[in-house]
């Protein structure tokens, strides 16, 4: 099988998990979809009716503007194609297509910073942000760990070994809301170093928004910085453990080459393969879980729109950030089995 075809095996399954992901996220708020949707259709009909006089005033009897204004709901419902059950095969296959092109309808209830109630408006929106925070944080981890953790495993029980052992355990031990919290006490409101909101208060048409947001987000990525890294490098000095031990490795000290080169150059490049795997993943898996840290920080982002929706209900927007997402993490899970690949020779796409 060569890279084309595994390319192309990869891509129907990874488009098969997504519609399963989809298939069932319709499933479970079907029923409350349609309940959402024909209030919203009902207030929606009874606002345009109520804020032109004349309609109103061409009625004499309250029973017949009723019944017009039931005649009207009635008509966009099925101008929806509300009318039929939401289980139906038409209706699902219908908004899976939609979905699948990022028509996720309109919001409810929440609505872009630009007042747009279009969900893609308010994906587009939001997702940049989120991938600047998690991206900038993850990377800075990356790099900390990788070197921290390649010097505790070439020095094993040492000094350096032990530290990072040990503040491994106790910053995975502590949730990142806690974390999060006391940051805010000590450097917002104690120093008054960094705002207590990462949200910028100038609107994103201000031409120093930019700078704004990059100034409210170091408090955030100091944070996921601190609680991450001491993971990361412990995962790296377990890996550069095994591999110092390798026979190519004593073969490199043999020949005269420097400890620093056989860590940073030999050692490092033949852990890159589960490094990166794991860097693809977490980065990924950030993207979606930062809900809790996006809230603890009202960072204006994923998180905090998907914490946003689920308060109050707004299932447009939960589908399509639920959509996106995946598609994100099915996307790095493909580029770290590449990179997989090309890393290590011993793994083949195909034979």
């Amino acid at each position: 099988m060569g890279l084309k075809k595994y390319l192309a095996t990869r891509g129907i399954t990874m488009f098969g998990v997504l519609m399963v992901t989809l298939l069932l996220t319709i499933i479970l708020v079907g029923s409350n979809m349609d309940i959402i949707l024909k209030q919203g259709i009902t207030f929606q009909v009874r606002a345009e009716i109520t804020g032109d006089p004349k309609i109103s005033d061409s009625f004499s009897d309250p029973a017949e503007f009723e019944a017009f204004v039931q005649d009207q709901i009635e008509q966009r419902v099925k101008a929806l194609g509300l009318d039929t059950p939401w289980y139906s095969p038409q209706r699902i296959g219908l908004t899976m297509y939609k979905i699948l092109i990022l028509d996720f309808g309109h919001a409810t209830f929440l609505t872009s910073d630009s007042g747009s109630s279009d969900v893609k408006d308010i994906l587009l929106e939001k997702l940049p942000r989120t991938i600047l925070l998690f991206t900038t944080a993850t990377i800075i981890i990356s790099i900390i760990g990788i070197f921290l953790g390649a010097l505790a495993g070439s020095k094993v029980g040492s000094a350096v070994d032990r530290i990072t052992s040990t503040f491994a355990v106790v910053s995975s031990s502590f949730p990142v809301w806690w974390i999060g919290m006391l940051m805010i006490f000590l450097f917002s409101f104690v120093y008054q170093i960094f705002p207590a909101r990462a949200t910028p208060s100038i609107p994103p048409t201000d031409p120093g928004y930019i700078a704004a947001l990059l100034y409210h987000m170091a408090l955030p990525v100091i944070t996921i910085v601190m609680i991450g890294f001491g993971a990361w490098a412990y995962l790296v000095r377990n890996f550069m453990i095994g591999i110092m031990q390798e026979d190519f490795i004593s073969a490199k000290r043999a020949m005269g080459i420097s400890q620093k080169k056989i860590i940073y150059g030999h050692a490092i490049k033949n852990a890159a393969p589960p490094i990166i795997t794991i860097l693809a993943l977490s980065l990924s898996g950030s993207l979606g879980g930062a809900i809790i840290t996006e809230a603890v920080f009202d960072w204006p982002g994923m998180g905090r729109l998907y914490f946003e929706a689920i308060t109050v209900m707004d299932l447009p927007v939960i589908i399509g950030a639920t959509y996106v997402l995946t598609l994100f993490f099915l996307i790095s899970i493909l580029v770290a089995d590449l990179l997989y690949g090309y890393f290590d020779p011993r793994v083949k796409t195909g034979s």
